[in-house]
């Protein structure tokens, strides 16, 4: 077996048991989404210590690639998890996603189309999301969080640049789901561009990609799959410099 056809085989077993991750937990009430955030936060607090070692190991790598010119600053200081507090905001973040209203079974139109016969449109989960991002690791968590507050299963893709501290995250999320009623494998995480590309073709299995980063990345997405893609084109930000400044 060739190792595209090992990679190809690896992405299926993925998303087939997100698939099944996320249709077994249809029934979960929103009181055991939010103790499984819980103990996610009770976990990640539990592993701190060998997360950061991971973290170290990636910003480490990614210096010696910064003196080499070919990454930029930048990159390393949003990959650093003990930079200023990020680490405390990425724990907080999960109790404030856990402290949200449930963002399912919400009717926002009714119609009466007939005597007897009503239309109403209600909140749901999507399915299982494939979110490729770039560089921050703690978007694992934030993610993690979101995808389980709001019922959907969600394989993760974060740059490579913090492949060691991504897994490390996953496991700890994983070791926490599997002391709820929520599958361990409703929240994984993959490493490759390989997996990537094989995860795109199964549309059978995955209902959403996200991606997060440049707009060549988004548009390269967009250009390999089937799967729908929630997308964004170039930022519209703009800056007012008052002439006093």
């Amino acid at each position: 077996m060739t190792s595209t056809s090992q990679e190809n085989l690896a992405a299926e077993v993925i998303a087939k048991a997100a698939k099944h991750a996320f249709e077994a937990s249809q029934l979960i009430q929103s009181s055991e989404r939010v103790a499984a955030l819980q103990e996610i936060r009770k976990e990640l607090e539990n592993a701190k210590e060998e997360i950061l070692v991971a973290n170290r190991k990636d910003c480490e790598a990614a210096q010696i690639e910064v003196d080499a010119g070919r990454m930029s600053g930048s990159l390393l200081k949003r990959l650093d998890l003990t930079k200023g507090d990020k680490w405390d905001s990425m724990l907080q973040g999960v109790t404030d996603v856990a402290n949200l209203p449930d963002p399912t079974g919400i009717v926002t139109y009714g119609s009466e189309l007939d005597d007897g016969l009503q239309l109403y449109r209600v909140t749901c989960p999507i399915g299982v999301l494939l979110v490729i991002f770039e560089a921050r690791p703690e978007v694992v968590v934030n993610i993690a969080a979101l995808a389980i507050k709001s019922g959907n299963a969600a394989i993760l893709k974060g740059g490579k640049e913090s492949n060691e501290t991504t897994q490390l995250l996953s496991k700890a999320i994983q070791t926490a789901l599997s002391r709820t009623q929520i599958p361990s494998t409703y929240i994984q995480a993959i490493q490759t561009r390989a997996e990537v590309s094989a995860l795109l073709s199964l549309d059978q299995y995955i209902d959403l990609v996200i991606p997060r980063g440049s707009n060549s990345l988004v548009k390269n997405i967009q250009n390999n799959t089937r799967i729908p893609v929630m997308g964004h084109a170039d930022g519209l930000c703009s800056v007012f410099v008052d002439e006093s400044g």
